[in-house]
Parts: structure tokens; sequence; C-alpha cells
């Protein structure tokens, strides 16, 4: 990889972004760039460290930096870069959140959501299926708001959506159900007992002294256990979900089967 990315930039090159704070773990700037040396593109990602409170401020500037072709947008931006997006796609509109954004020659910022896509196709690339289960979500932000559309489009039985926030998960849950009207979608606690699938949509588990997102005392060896976070590899949750003998799901697939749509949507082609 290290030969790949060694590449001289040049007044040409187009500047690629991915909007975090915290950001030291991201893993999307080397795939991002890899697959632009490969394909031959003068293009790079970089990270942008930003707050919530400045990302107001970073925005305008894109707008107006000409060189710049768009970013990833994750933790804890996906949900409020909806309002810096001069338009959307439908999928971005319904979610509620983006996790990519484009800039138009105009200067306009068009927003997608990808991360529902890449979530369902890294379970289907490890033969976990998601028609007719009965699915658990921890989580009423950004991803996990992705990630439940992607889930009631693929057949779910039911959906439980369990968050901190009442409000977020009644939110999430009213705008699923004027989606998917016989799709069963409830409000959930704690406790995942009576799922099949079990998914962490917050960012728990990022650092050390991270609360569990649910009561995993409650988790059955029967149960598929989902990660969102991809840094630690194997968080506290599917640490404990391994103990109690569920199968675990790691949080990298997610990134790793949407960087090539991501690369598309940046237009590295």
């Amino acid at each position: 990889m290290e030969t790949l990315l060694m590449r001289e930039l040049t007044g040409q090159t187009r500047v690629l972004g991915i909007l975090a704070d915290p950001i030291a773990q991201v893993k999307a700037p080397q795939l991002i760039n890899r697959i632009a040396a490969e394909r031959g593109v003068d293009a790079v990602m970089v990270p942008f460290h930003v707050s919530a409170e400045d990302l107001p401020k970073l925005v305008a500037g894109l707008h107006v930096l000409q060189s710049f072709d768009g970013a990833i947008v994750t933790v804890p931006h996906k949900t409020s870069m909806i309002a810096h997006c001069d338009h959307l796609s439908d999928r971005a509109a319904a979610v509620g959140a983006v996790n990519v954004i484009r800039r138009e020659a105009d200067g306009r910022l068009f927003g997608d959501a990808l991360d529902g896509i890449g979530f369902l196709a890294g379970l289907r690339a490890s033969g976990i299926e998601v028609a007719g289960r009965e699915i658990y979500l921890a989580g009423a932000g950004g991803a996990a708001n992705a990630i439940a559309f992607a889930l009631a489009e693929s057949g779910a039985r039911g959906l439980t959506i369990a968050n901190r926030t009442r409000s977020k998960a009644n939110d999430l849950v009213s705008r699923l159900m004027a989606h998917f009207p016989l799709l069963p979608v409830r409000i959930g606690t704690r406790d995942p007992s009576g799922h099949d699938i079990i998914v962490n949509g917050t960012s728990l588990g990022m650092k050390p002294d991270d609360s569990l997102p649910l009561d995993v005392e409650k988790l059955a060896s029967s149960m598929v256990v989902c990660e969102v976070v991809m840094e630690p590899e194997e968080t506290a949750l599917l640490a404990a979900a391994r103990r109690q003998g569920c199968r675990i799901h790691l949080g990298t697939p997610m990134l790793m089967n949407q960087v090539e749509l991501m690369a598309d949507f940046f237009r590295v082609r």
C-alpha cells in the first residue's frame, strides 16, 4: 500500500476529506487513496478534524474551495450535516442523515447516505441474512438511521429501536412507519431479548470507559451481535457477546463494502 500512496501531489490534485471528531480512529483515507492510485486519479483524501461547534464554519469554506470534490462525514456530524447540504438523495432525505457529501461545480453540496448499503453488504458477505429476522438496533443517530432503513428495505420481520434519548427513537420509528407501514417497528429498552440480530448503531465502544449500549446479560447464544464501531476492532460489546456464545460481526465490513461506492460518488474514476 505504501508504494501506491507515495505519489506526488500537483496543482491539479483534487482534495477529498473525512469530517470527524475524534478522528484518529478513521480508516477510510488510506482505502480511498489506494483506490485513487489504482484508478490513476489525481486525488487525495485527508482528515478534517472538526468539532460540532465549528462544523458550520468549515462547511462555509468547502462551498468555495474549488479544489475540493467531496468528503466522508462521520461521528458526530452525520445528522447535523443535513442542514448544510443544498440538495440530498431521496435516500438521505428519508434517513435524515448523510455520510458523504460532494461539491458540485457551482459550489453546491450534495449529500447521500451509504452507511445502510454498506452495513447490509457486509452482513451478506458474511452469510448473515436479514429477511425474516427480528432485529434489535441500539441507537437513533446518523448511522443507526441509515441502517434502520436498509434493514426495513431488506425484509426484516420486525425492528426494535432502543436509544438513550427517547425523542430520537420516537422520531426514527415514526419515519420508518411512514415508509414501511406493514413492518412492525417498536421502541425498545436495554433488553435485547427475543431478537435474532443485535446491532450497535451508536458510537459507544470507541472509548475504553464507554458504557455498554445494551444489557449484555440478556444476550443469547442464538443471536448475531453486530457493531458499527471500527476501532477497537473488538469492542466491549463484542467481547461480551463472544463470552455469551453469540456470533459476532465486526464494524469494519460496513466501511469495506462501501468504499468503492464512495469513490464513485466522489467521481474518483
